[in-house]
């Protein structure tokens, strides 16, 4: 048996190693269309900071090594340009075709930016790939840009102003919704604004941009410009394969990370998964939930009997070193899925005063009718991780607020307060309830 897989980061590797642990008499082909598989992307903005010396570091395998240590036949510089699933084959860039019986498509997604002109110029980045990032870095060590204009407030777009700013370069940031890292959410685009300006970035809402000129962006003159908007599912190879397509765009999947089509599975960024808060399939394309589902599909396609639950949408970004973490609905996305949502928001220490305890915002939503969490969101150079982590494990055990109020949560002064900021928005919510 021959097992396929299309794409070589997140879910691919993890697809095609869960397979080897499975059977290890399996055949795995693994192709990659770039030079570089095992990326860790999320690391990116940290190389063209500076805070990561060496490109090498965010790899965690070569090609050689994972042939090596997983036997598994990687082959780099291998694009796929169709899918003939009833001859069972993928035909490649350079005419090449390999047979499959089982088929994994991790395509991942890209930035898409048709509606932009001028953006192909060349003080005009991405920052999606290693030659993205080396290219940025170079930009800055050898042209020492001094202003910059990020298009894009979600994660990628604050991160790169967060590195762009530690460069000395002034940074303004421009986004086409009135919200900030792709969340209805006005306390949080609020407090992320006032993090940015502290910082001298400037964050401006509401600004669609259609043209990048050779010196300005919007009416802002300019000497770089980086796109950090536009992300959307590379799943044209699988719609035209005969897959379908979900709502979102991305290809529908079930519980197994199967498709319409027997034998060929997607995950990753690629794919849609269930939201375990509104019961609907949805796309939010992390590195966690990739790799997750990439497992499952690997397992799967090497005989197993997996499935992946789903996901709540649990995120965390630092900008200037404040954490902005989130996970299930804000009170305006909970109302958009048909909720009655009820919201409480609180501020208080990290830690006891005495131990020099941090400001920690904390929001927390329920649904009016049943009392169930929906959502939450915190803010706070210290502890928001493993805060937000809470809320999470809340959300997927699908815990009514009363009993959130509840929980045993560890008290000891160098870590958390004796009443956490979790439990006092609790309180409040049920006030508000």
């Amino acid at each position: 048996m021959a097992l396929v897989v299309i794409g070589g980061v997140a879910a691919g590797l993890s697809a095609a190693a869960r397979a080897r642990r499975i059977d290890p008499r399996l055949e795995i082909v693994v192709l990659e269309k770039g030079p570089v598989i095992s990326l860790g992307a999320c690391g990116l903005p940290y190389f063209v900071e500076g805070r990561i010396r060496e490109p090498e570091a965010l790899t965690v395998f070569t090609p050689e090594r994972f042939r090596k240590e997983r036997n598994v036949d990687v082959r780099t510089g291998a694009r796929a340009i169709s899918i003939s699933h009833p001859r069972r084959e993928v035909l490649l860039e350079s005419g090449a075709r390999v047979a499959y019986e089982k088929l994994i498509i991790a395509t991942g997604a890209r930035a898409d930016t048709p509606g932009i002109s001028g953006a192909g110029q060349p003080h005009v980045f991405h920052l999606q790939t290693l030659d993205d990032a080396g290219r940025m870095r170079d930009f800055l060590r050898e042209r020492k840009p001094r202003r910059a204009v990020v298009i894009g407030a979600g994660y990628i777009g604050v991160e790169a102003a967060d590195a762009l700013r530690r460069n000395d370069v002034q940074v303004t940031i421009l986004e086409r919704s009135s919200h900030a890292l792709l969340r209805a959410d006005d306390l949080l685009t609020a407090e992320v604004r006032k993090q940015l300006e502290r910082h001298r970035v400037e964050l401006r809402t509401g600004v669609n941009v259609a043209a990048i000129e050779p010196d300005r962006v919007a009416g802002l003159p300019c000497d770089m410009v980086v796109i950090a908007a536009g992300f959307k599912p590379n799943a044209e190879l699988a719609a035209d394969a005969g897959i379908e397509l979900g709502r979102t765009g991305a290809i529908r999947t079930d519980d197994r990370m199967e498709t319409n089509l027997r034998g060929v599975f997607a995950a990753g960024d690629c794919a849609e998964v269930l939201h375990l808060v509104s019961g609907r399939p949805t796309w939010i394309p992390l590195g966690t939930t990739a790799n997750k589902c990439g497992r499952v599909a690997g397992a799967n396609a090497a005989g197993a009997r997996e499935r992946f639950p789903g996901i709540v949408g649990t995120s965390i970004v630092s900008i200037f070193g404040m954490g902005f973490a989130t996970t299930g609905f804000s009170v305006a996305e909970a109302r958009a899925e048909g909720f009655a949502p009820v919201v409480a928001r609180i501020e208080a220490l990290s830690r006891p005063r005495y131990y020099q305890g941090v400001k920690t915002i904390v929001e927390l939503v329920a649904d009016r009718t049943t009392r169930r969490l929906l959502g939450g969101c915190v803010i706070g150079e210290d502890g928001a991780a493993g805060r937000i982590n809470v809320v999470a494990a809340a959300l997927h055990a699908r815990l009514r607020v009363d009993e959130f109020e509840q929980l045993d949560l560890a008290y000891s002064p160098p870590f958390a307060p004796v009443w956490d900021p979790l439990l006092i928005a609790a309180q409040q919510l049920i006030k508000e309830l």
